[in-house]
């Protein structure tokens, strides 16, 4: 590779200080770092400012509707270099070789995927998932360089009762010198101490060691669902990190973003679930932007969206010091964070908006075996119920609120009832021919027609919510059709962005589908639904793991009791 030289105002985080500076690059590493403050081609104005690539510190690539190769080609024009990637939904539906999938789609661009081995496959035993992954398959992946992580431990009840299973993948991550990401909304005081520290005890009698109050340490290392500041410095405390979450469903940056003042060694960003439209506007260089006109010190700023990640993973990626990979970005300033070109390794990959990656063309693998549905699968005959539960849905979190409603009762059946929003949601078992589960929402708004969707976490069941039973088959029998997708229908009209990819991805260009999603959102919305992202808040409402209320294809789910509701 040439060598070449880059002038810029340096965002220099290690010494805290802005300077007019040459880089030096060459066979992909950066060469030199020089000071040229008083050189005469460096008038302030004429200068960009160069620092380090943003890194998202966790999301799932599959929730993007991409494969990891188009993920990349779009996050690059806004300064992404790398992420820390949970490919547990691929794995939901396929197992290992949805996590051998990812780690080779991904190594066709030049990206610096880090992906983590997932933890919890299937997420729970209270529902139907395609595939399974125990602690033998977990620490196999963990042996993978390619794999730097064991990812969210969703599963905190069996750490906090110490399930040998759980326990065992704990240990492998241990054994190997690999972090540990944690998963557990809402848990605070005593429970979350035992949760981050406990599970040292247990590994470590596991491998014959002896546990004392000196050896004591965190071994869950961080926590991206905290929802408020209270709790994530109670987590804070016990020495978590809190990696700050902005994605299209779950938002909590208002809420936990002044901890970067006093915090700024434990903090990190996040997207977590980011959907191709979300992905094409803007990604970690959005939440820079926020931060900094909040009043947040720059340099914090980018120790959370830059370095904190490449240290906490160990990742290789470059930080702007000489012998580092070449991975940094030009920006217009260090105010809105526009990006003007992002370099990887030395290779640039994104200049002025406009993506160098190319797209290429992915192979295809699925897990889909469920015939169409009939009407009569969709219908709930009453018993005399005078009282049923309900699930609350809300805009911008994954947790939902547990409501109490009188049902409305037509021909013998209980029905939708729009006109107080009250909504049939369905899940439909995507692996075999199964019964459909029933239950009803509130908050989506729909006033006529249905949406439907495949990408339904994290088991990847079809969910759908619509106004009639017709809408709601006609919803579900497009996604079927096309072995996963999205679908949106109304009396006069079908909209389908079919995901052949694990039912979850397409293999199409990355532009082209967040068109497509757009298109689709708008019709969503066009039909009654206020939600800021429709297909993104239904895609969680069969998440077991995260409170208050879901529903699995097995049936409706209790998330704070872990149990189903009679």
């Amino acid at each position: 590779m040439d060598s070449f030289t880059i002038r810029g105002k340096l965002a220099d985080i290690w010494q805290q200080k802005i300077y007019p500076a040459e880089i030096v690059v060459h066979d992909g590493k950066i060469s030199s770092v020089r000071d040229i403050s008083g050189h005469p081609d460096t008038a302030e104005g004429s200068l960009p400012c160069i620092l380090p690539g943003f890194i998202d510190s966790h999301v799932h690539i599959e929730s993007s509707m991409l494969v990891p190769a188009e993920f990349a080609r779009m996050a690059v024009v806004h300064g992404t270099v790398g992420t820390v990637s949970d490919p547990h939904e691929i794995a939901n539906v396929c197992g290992m070789e949805g996590v051998e999938y990812m780690i080779s789609n991904g190594n066709t661009v030049p990206f610096k995927f880090n992906f983590g081995a997932p933890s919890c496959v299937p997420a729970t035993g209270f529902e139907t998932a395609g595939a399974s992954l125990d602690a033998a398959q977990v620490e196999t992946l963990l042996q993978k360089p390619e794999i730097k992580y064991l990812s969210e431990m969703m599963n905190f009840p069996g750490v906090l009762h110490k399930d040998p299973e759980v326990m065992q993948k704990i240990a492998a991550a241990q054994r190997l010198e690999k972090p540990v990401d944690g998963h557990a909304p809402g848990l605070r005081g005593e429970l979350a101490k035992q949760y981050i520290l406990a599970a040292y005890a247990e590994a470590s009698a596991a491998e014959g060691r002896h546990n004392t109050a000196t050896t004591r340490e965190v071994v869950i290392s961080t926590d991206h669902e905290c929802f408020t500041e209270e709790e994530a410095l109670d987590k804070l405390s016990y020495g978590m990190k809190i990696i700050i979450r902005e994605g299209s469903a779950a938002k909590n940056f208002e809420a936990l973003i002044g901890l970067l003042k006093d915090h700024p060694q434990h903090i990190m960003f996040c997207s977590d679930d980011k959907h191709p439209d979300s992905l094409e506007a803007g990604h970690i260089n959005q939440l820079c932007a926020r931060a900094v006109a909040k009043g947040i010190d720059l340099f914090h700023v980018l120790q959370a969206a830059c370095v904190n990640p490449v240290l906490h993973y160990h990742l290789d990626i470059g930080l702007l010091r000489e012998g580092d990979p070449a991975d940094f970005i030009l920006a217009e300033d260090l105010v809105h964070f526009r990006v003007l070109q992002t370099y990887i390794d030395g290779q640039l990959v994104a200049d002025h908006g406009q993506s160098l990656i190319k797209t290429k063309p992915a192979t295809l693998i699925n897990h889909f075996n469920c015939a169409p549905k009939t009407m009569a699968d969709f219908a709930i005959p009453w018993t005399g119920e005078q009282e049923i539960t309900m699930i609350g849905a809300l805009d911008g979190q994954l947790i939902t609120n547990k409501i109490l409603m009188t049902p409305k009762v037509v021909s013998g059946n209980i029905v939708s009832d729009p006109e107080h929003d009250c909504l049939k949601i369905v899940v439909v078992n995507r692996y075999a021919d199964a019964p459909v589960a029933k239950a009803f929402i509130k908050n989506f708004g729909l006033k006529q027609g249905a949406i439907a969707s495949s990408v339904a976490h994290d088991s990847h069941n079809i969910v759908a919510v619509g106004v009639d039973d017709e809408s709601l088959c006609r919803a579900v029998n497009a996604v079927i059709a096309r072995k996963g997708g999205i679908s949106c229908v109304s009396p006069g009209s079908e909209m389908v962005l079919g995901l052949p990819v694990a039912g979850l991805m397409s293999n199409e260009d990355g532009y082209a589908i967040a068109a497509g999603y757009t298109a689709i959102d708008a019709m969503a919305k066009s039909l009654g639904s206020g939600l800021s992202a429709p297909f993104m808040t239904l895609s969680f409402m069969a998440l077991l793991v995260i409170p208050h209320i879901k529903l699995s294809d097995l049936g409706l789910f209790d998330g704070d009791q872990f149990r189903f509701i009679g």
